[in-house]
């Protein structure tokens, strides 16, 4: 006689919602395992739409330069300087000063027009402008902080507060590596920075994807060399014993992903111990090169050294290398609030000759058509005079603009010789072609290969994605035409 197995109609259902709920359990194992089943979680990934650039070289003026001394010319500025800014532009918040109680300040700067394109730059950059018909200058970037931390998060992790993961990690985490034996993102800084590191974190994404700062000197990894007396072989030996003892574990624990990423990162630090001392050692570069990046004089070898040092890592592969010009710990930043003349011309002449040295090195090498290069702060510098000395500025200095400032390409299928779009008559705000941040990563994204809306990452509850539920890509027809 047939038995029924359940004793009520609440034991019934009881089991049945646990069986469904083990369907479901067993689907989401079986999609972690499927993930996990690829050993190298950094393994190069071929990208979804064709791309122009494999790797991007971002060259991070800290502080905010004024694009209206260095960039973007305004004769009018010279008319109006010293006057209040006139109703007919409106009102903007600023970090320090009173908008409508400061006024106009003209740039001391002579601007000209270069190359067989006839862009106008900057005196403070003759060395760059000599590139011009490599750049294409974006004069009409925008976003809406105001205030260094808000502004870094926005241009480097797509959003004004801490804890999104920033745009190198979302590019590795979706392209993967080339190189096997140095991180997918490096990070080349000279000191402190105003938002502290999570700008090149990996936020809520595996930690794997952070990016890796390279320090000055014979030790740019720390704790990359073997142990002392530790032979090659004998390193070798015990890792191998790790990695078995790993694979083990994870044979019984297929749906946790973190154990191949483990067992990758031991094998990419023992890599890393030979391949690092050999990357950092520029002395076995001709004298020819170490000039033109400008090793060979003071003001410029620490940055020159660094820009030589990016020409390095992507040779080898790397996928997104930072370079910080500016520190809050050492020499100083972009942050013009006082004397912002006097404070550009001592960091152009850091910069100028190693950014058109990184430049025309990469064009020689042939590395230029697939490297993207990106410039830029986390934002402008208004057309007005500073004026507040409780917040460190004077008449002379200029204070934050995110509203309208200027970044630029080169390199990775950028057509140069062109500008694109444009600020006011004084240079406040992007009016023609603006170019949100989101809008600047979608098209960085999509220049390497990435559609920027569907690199998504669940975290949450919701799927995220760099450019939030914003960006557009109308700037990369403009950068290839």
């Amino acid at each position: 006689m047939w038995t029924d197995p359940f004793a009520s109609r609440r034991e019934f259902l009881t089991r049945s919602g646990l069986g469904f709920g083990q369907l479901a359990l067993t689907y989401l194992l079986g999609q972690g395992a499927a993930a996990a089943a690829v050993k190298n979680p950094l393994a190069p990934k071929v990208p979804p739409l064709p791309a122009t650039a494999k790797n991007v070289i971002f060259l991070f003026m800290h502080g905010g330069p004024s694009h209206i001394d260095l960039w973007d010319p305004k004769p009018l500025l010279a008319k109006l300087t010293g006057q209040p800014v006139p109703e007919s532009f409106g009102h903007v918040q600023l970090q320090f000063s009173k908008f409508n109680e400061v006024p106009l300040l003209a740039s001391r700067r002579t601007f000209k027009k270069y190359g067989q394109s006839g862009i106008e730059i900057g005196d403070l950059l003759p060395h760059t402008a000599g590139h011009a018909d490599d750049l294409a200058v974006i004069r009409s970037c925008h976003h809406d902080g105001f205030t260094h931390t808000a502004a870094l998060n926005w241009l480097n992790n797509g959003w004004p507060r801490i804890g999104r993961p920033s745009l190198g990690s979302w590019l590795v985490y979706g392209l993967g590596s080339e190189c096997d034996n140095l991180p997918a993102f490096v990070v080349l800084l000279e000191g402190g920075i105003k938002s502290g590191p999570p700008v090149y974190g990996s936020g809520f994404l595996p930690a794997m994807y952070q990016g890796t700062p390279l320090r000055d000197g014979k030790n740019p990894i720390l704790n990359a060399r073997p142990p002392e007396g530790m032979r090659t072989n004998e390193q070798r030996e015990m890792l191998d014993l790790l990695n078995w003892y790993n694979e083990k574990h994870y044979e019984s624990r297929a749906d946790d992903s973190n154990l191949p990423a483990r067992i990758a990162s031991y094998e990419l630090a023992f890599r890393m111990q030979m391949a690092a001392p050999e990357l950092t050692d520029l002395a076995k570069e001709t004298a020819a090169t170490r000039s033109l990046y400008g090793l060979d004089a003071a003001g410029t070898a620490e940055f020159g050294g660094k820009c030589l040092l990016a020409r390095r890592l992507v040779e080898r592969g790397v996928r997104f290398v930072q370079l910080w010009s500016g520190s809050t710990t050492k020499g100083g930043d972009w942050d013009g609030h006082s004397q912002c003349e006097r404070n550009h011309v001592s960091m152009t002449g850091k910069v100028d000759k190693p950014i058109a040295g990184l430049l025309a090195d990469l064009k020689s090498r042939g590395l230029l058509e697939s490297t993207l290069v990106v410039w830029g702060g986390e934002f402008g510098r208004t057309p007005t005079s500073d004026g507040n000395a409780n917040g460190g500025g004077d008449n002379n200095g200029r204070d934050h603009n995110p509203y309208g400032f200027t970044m630029w390409m080169a390199g990775g299928g950028v057509k140069g010789g062109k500008v694109i779009g444009s600020t006011d008559e004084i240079g406040l705000r992007a009016i023609q072609d603006p170019v949100h941040v989101h809008d600047l990563h979608a098209s960085i994204l999509e220049m390497m290969g990435v559609n920027h809306e569907k690199l998504t990452y669940f975290f949450q509850g919701r799927d995220f994605r760099l450019t939030d539920v914003a960006g557009k890509t109308d700037l990369v027809k403009k950068l290839r035409a």
